[in-house]
């Protein structure tokens, strides 16, 4: 069994294909989808997914950190409403993004506090995107630390020394395409990592993994990255697919 930890399999991307393409994950073997939120605009589409897949898709909510703008606290407080109306496998995704933006950074470090609190309150994982902001994810994580804190680092791309503090804070790195790019430059330390702190990802449509990059990518291609988890490891395909599936399951607690 694999688990893709992240797909956002609702993208409109995929409504020509959708059925198509989620039959080509489960024929390479992928069971369990992980759906992070973004948004309210999006919050049908995830639900409608899960009705059509109440067996291998399982929602998170939250507000994805690129989506804090003016409203943001209307956009929190419908994650709030959700969470409270229903269970969610994770709160996310969350964090900080400085990529594109740096005018919302106040906001950001306020709805990523905030959304970690209420992972803690419901005892539930946190996952963070984070994206020029390892300095300020780790100050927030640093607040925030206790026994109640866990989740995972999603798409990761720092360096080793991140990598450990990370893992530190009872966060799973997230490994997916880009461990398979040639100036990824994770796959040059990630041996230094046992398996035991890697969950696996694909993020699509997003970031497909080489011999795909630059397109379209899908939940099926994630065994592109086992297969570089097992170059990098010196494991079996099924070694690495039986390990982060059980450390998926640590972390969402199914």
């Amino acid at each position: 069994m694999i688990t893709d930890t992240h797909t956002h399999l609702y993208s409109e991307q995929f409504d020509e294909d959708r059925e198509d393409m989620i039959q080509r994950a489960k024929d390479a073997g992928v069971k369990r989808f992980f759906i992070p939120a973004i948004d309210s605009s999006y919050t049908e589409s995830m639900l409608a997914l899960e009705k059509e897949h109440p067996n291998d898709v399982f929602l998170m909510m939250g507000l994805h950190p690129t989506s804090v703008k003016e409203n943001y606290l209307e956009e929190l407080a419908h994650v709030k409403n959700w969470i409270d109306q229903r269970d969610f496998y994770a709160i996310g995704e969350i964090g900080i993004d400085l990529y594109w933006d740096k005018s919302f950074l106040i906001q950001q470090q306020e709805a990523f506090r905030t959304q970690i609190k209420w992972a803690k309150e419901k005892k539930i994982p946190i996952v963070i995107h984070c994206r020029d902001a390892f300095d300020e994810i780790f100050e927030v994580l640093e607040s925030e630390k206790s026994d109640a804190l866990r989740g995972i680092f999603h798409c990761f791309t720092g360096t080793l020394e991140q990598a450990k503090k990370a893992i530190s804070y009872n966060m799973k790195l997230g490994i997916g395409g880009v461990a398979t790019f040639k100036n990824g430059k994770i796959d040059k330390f990630l041996n230094e990592i046992g398996l035991q702190h890697i969950v696996l990802e694909t993020d699509s449509p997003y970031l497909a993994p080489t011999p795909f990059r630059g397109k379209r990518n899908e939940s099926s291609y994630i065994t592109n990255v086992i297969d570089k988890l097992v170059a990098i490891y010196s494991v079996s395909f099924q070694e690495i697919a039986k390990i982060t599936t059980q450390n998926s399951k640590d972390i969402f607690g199914i």
